[in-house]
């Protein structure tokens, strides 16, 4: 095999075998998240995206927020496997269409927001916050601009009678109509006209990058405890790394958040294949933290466990075909490599474990400035 050293700016390959293998370093997660420069973060400013999160001002029907899809009861992500956004009640699984719907399904799975502040990061700590790859199919850089493109999207948020390129200032102008949002913009950005657009994605994001779980058992144990995690768990750990899951879900975040080729199912609640990145079936690798809060897995939820996705990469690698309009030649080289035993799956998955971390901020607003129903059409 190849090994790509990444203890240096430059890559070193060894031939050991005829397989490929990323070796990279596994650190715990900083305890500190950077802001960009233009947006750095204070506690009010978290506190206004706190509420703008919530309030479903924000779509084009006043019928959905931001935390229909990412509500902490389901730690920011939700148990479905496609969410469902506009004209439509209920949270997460209880989640239905309105009885006269003619708005599609929004067409990828909602990933968490916690972390998110940390996506990019590299295998030692390094990210820039205003170029950080954000969606499935990396067509946002930055928390910022990430959180504008689901109100602008006519199955998340913006819904019927809006256009998406009129949205934002609607929502905007509906904002500055609130004396309340006008004293707290005023108050955080300090500035002539601070209801602006660009603003109101500065105090999402700001509190979207409060949103953080770094001190699992896992991060523990990296930062010296030796016992925050079970002989079990560290034999999982290791398995992990040699049967090849190391060669993109590596670094603190798990993550390479590089595009890669795999073939998943498709959803068959969607009408048409989604090709993903630039039309290539590529799509971005996941962080692995907090798995217990985000299935069903995959880029459209088509898997339902951790012991499904497992055995997907051991049908993949296997050459089998689980989509069809992906072919095995298609399939990025590391996912061809994977070798998996049913044993190893049940070690790694106690391995997945200890990425889990419940103590970030379960806390809802009772109220948002607007008056309206807090998280949309929730109940």
């Amino acid at each position: 095999m190849f090994l790509i050293g990444c203890g240096s700016n430059e890559k070193k390959q060894v031939k050991t075998s005829n397989k490929t293998r990323v070796v990279t370093t596994y650190t715990a997660l900083p305890r500190t998240v950077k802001s960009p420069a233009d947006n750095p973060s204070t506690p009010e400013k978290e506190a206004l995206g706190k509420l703008l999160f919530y309030d479903p001002i924000l779509s084009g029907n006043k019928d959905v927020a931001c935390a229909t899809c990412h509500h902490p009861n389901n730690g920011y992500a939700e148990f479905l496997d496609i969410s469902i956004g506009p004209n439509a009640s209920g949270l997460g699984t209880r989640r239905k269409f309105n009885a006269s719907n003619d708005i599609p399904f929004v067409k990828r799975n909602a990933q968490t927001i916690i972390n998110s502040a940390y996506n990019g990061i590299d295998a030692f700590g390094n990210y820039e916050p205003s170029e950080t790859t954000m969606f499935w199919d990396d067509r946002a850089k930055s928390l910022e601009k990430q959180a504008l493109e689901p109100i602008k999207a006519f199955e998340e948020m913006r819904g019927h009678g809006f256009a998406d390129d009129s949205i934002l200032q609607v929502v905007v102008d509906r904002i500055k109509d609130i004396p309340e949002y006008q004293k707290l913009f005023a108050s955080v950005f300090d500035e002539p006209d601070a209801v602006s657009v660009d603003n109101l994605a500065k105090a999402i994001a700001a509190f979207e990058r409060s949103l953080v779980t770094n001190n699992s058992r896992f991060d523990q144990y990296m930062r010296g405890d030796q016992d925050a995690i079970l002989i079990s768990e560290k034999e999982g750990f290791e398995l992990f790394k040699s049967v090849g899951c190391v060669n993109c879900h590596n670094g603190p975040m798990f993550s390479d958040y590089k595009m890669h080729v795999l073939g998943a199912p498709e959803n068959n609640k969607l009408t048409r294949p989604d090709a993903g990145f630039k039309d290539t079936f590529a799509f971005r690798t996941p962080t692995l933290r907090n798995l217990r809060f985000t299935p069903p897995y995959m880029h459209n939820g088509s898997l339902s466990s951790l012991k499904k996705v497992l055995e997907f990469y051991e049908d993949i690698a296997n050459g089998k075909e689980r989509n069809e309009h992906v072919s095995v030649q298609k399939y990025d080289p590391f996912v061809r490599e994977l070798d998996l035993s049913v044993k190893e799956m049940s070690q790694i998955i106690s391995f997945l474990n200890t990425l889990n971390d419940t103590d970030f901020d379960k806390t809802i607003p009772e109220r948002v400035p607007s008056g309206l129903a807090v998280g949309g059409n929730i109940q």
